[in-house]
């Protein structure tokens, strides 16, 4: 018997360590035995290499036993077809899925060759020969026979619920099936505008020697106070209009007012670079916040933690402390005077705008900044928090933005007939309320109401002087909501203090809509 037939037979019937041993010792005997000298005995030794030997055969006795292809039983075994058509199937499902259906121009090119081919082999009249291609014999590697096994895939092995049909994009104008554009762009929508009723002057206040520049409105909503050019800051009744109080301690124009929800504090600010907060209880000055080195134009409360966010000329925006009156953060980054300031609970909470030209979105934990929006072409004046959704506005002379929060996306733009707010001015103050109505002041006294929904201007006024002022005079510096959203506050060039309501007996029957929907819309 040969050795490798009687190596086989033992193999098989190996149940125990004797047998084994046996087997390793007759094998080795054959090895030795044919590359021995003839003058040698025959006793059988076994060396390294032997031994290395021997251990692969061993190695490969389980692949030749349970082989399926016992005539290339010393070939490297092949993958299990099936496993080896899911592993191909994953292959070209993965490169070539993008590219199932092809473009037009192709499919077009494809069509009128096989058109061309069958109309040349009408015209020989001769078949396909048989040592064409088409007969080819496929190769030899296991790899062409499993592409050759692959089953086609039909619409009975989808589990979808609708069957989906891939669109075929063509890129070209003069053929049938899209535009000329590569990318595939959302359909543009015109948001119809809810309808408001027309704002209309309620009272005019006077009692300040210069151009009210701020106004802030107590959270019980009982009394509102403003801070003028003339360095003093009042106290006025919301309801009757009279004067409560006049607060002195500025030795400049009094640039920003706010009014604590949580302390019996008010807050101001102005162009001789204090910070001051009073006590409501005893109309004193308790703190001063130094540290700015010029001007202060706004500062703004945080909602939830005792901390007071100012900003200035020296283009910085510092958060301080409220008790311990210590700078806690310097808010650096903008390169111009950062004319406005907001606070919110939620990232960011510090959100300022600045005569660089940007918006900046704060981290207030880190001190750093979130986004920087560079939409705006021109100096940023204004700013306004929403107090119900998560989004805000920013004003500048080129438009009204109008942006979401907490990365910035922007929504869309504000535009009304005559330029930003109507009339073509620089937009100083911007306030809006819980029913979605935004107002805009303009320094050329310019007023526009706006559905924040859609940016649509559904009322145009013009701010009038008091007697005995110039038309030039007729300004808008700083405008706030009251806590109801049904007055509205305005400070003026001409000294005065202005406050608008809602007219009463407007109806969607007497003042209509007259809102016609434009699909142009700038996505910048």
């Amino acid at each position: 018997m040969p050795p490798k037939r009687a190596s086989r037979a033992k193999a098989s019937t190996a149940a125990s360590d004797a047998d084994i041993q046996d087997a390793v010792m007759e094998s080795a005997t054959s090895e030795t035995s044919i590359q021995s000298k003839p003058d040698e005995s025959n006793t059988p030794l076994i060396d390294g290499s032997d031994l290395k030997l021997v251990l692969q055969r061993s190695a490969k006795r389980t692949r030749e036993f349970f082989a399926e292809d016992q005539e290339n039983i010393n070939t490297i075994p092949v993958e299990e077809s099936s496993s080896q058509c899911v592993l191909i199937q994953t292959k070209v499902y993965d490169e070539y899925r993008q590219v199932q259906v092809l473009p037009y121009p192709l499919q077009k090119r494809q069509q009128e060759q096989q058109q061309q081919k069958k109309k040349a082999a009408k015209l020989s009249g001769s078949a396909t020969p048989s040592g064409s291609s088409d007969a080819s014999v496929p190769g030899d590697s296991g790899v062409d026979k499993v592409l050759d096994n692959i089953p086609k895939k039909t619409q009975q092995q989808s589990s979808a619920l609708v069957m989906h049909k891939p669109t075929i994009h063509n890129p070209f104008p003069d053929t049938p099936g899209g535009g000329s554009s590569l990318v595939r762009r959302p359909v543009a929508k015109a948001v119809r505008p809810e309808w408001h009723a027309p704002w209309k002057l309620m009272r005019v206040i006077s009692g300040h020697q210069g151009w009210v520049r701020s106004v802030a409105v107590e959270p019980g909503n009982s009394w509102f106070a403003t801070g003028a050019g003339d360095r003093i800051i009042k106290i006025w009744d919301l309801a009757s209009g009279r004067l409560r109080l006049s607060l002195t301690g500025h030795i400049g124009q009094v640039r920003g007012l706010a009014v604590s929800p949580r302390h019996p504090y008010l807050f101001s600010c102005g162009d001789d670079k204090m910070v001051k907060c009073w006590d409501l209880e005893t109309n004193k000055v308790i703190r001063h916040y130094h540290g700015h080195l010029s001007g202060v134009y706004a500062l703004a409360l945080h909602p939830t933690l005792d901390v007071l966010v100012t900003s200035g000329r020296d283009a910085t925006a510092r958060v301080w402390d409220m008790r311990t009156k210590q700078a806690v953060h310097v808010l650096t980054g903008h390169s111009g005077t950062v004319s406005a300031v907001r606070c919110q609970e939620a990232d960011p909470q510090v959100i300022t705008s600045s005569m660089d030209n940007t918006v900046k979105l704060w981290d207030l934990a880190a001190g750093k900044t979130m986004a920087t929006l560079t939409h705006h072409k021109k100096s940023v004046r204004a700013m306004t928090l929403h107090p119900t959704e998560f989004t805000f506005a920013t004003a500048s002379p080129d438009n009204i933005k109008q942006w979401k929060c907490p990365e910035g996306q922007f929504m869309r733009n504000f535009e009304g007939p005559g330029g930003v707010a109507g009339g073509g001015g620089i937009v100083n103050a911007l306030a809006v309320n819980a029913d979605n109505v935004m107002f805009s002041g303009a320094d050329n006294g310019a007023m526009g109401f706006w559905d924040w929904k859609s940016g649509y201007q559904f009322q145009r006024l013009d701010s009038l002087v008091q007697p005995g002022s110039l038309e030039s005079e007729a300004g808008i510096f700083c405008a706030e909501f009251d806590k109801t959203g049904l007055r509205l506050i305005t400070g003026e060039a001409d000294k005065t203090i202005k406050i608008w309501k809602e007219d009463d007996q407007a109806t969607p029957e007497t003042h209509p809509l007259d809102w016609k929907p434009s699909l142009v819309r700038k996505r910048y």
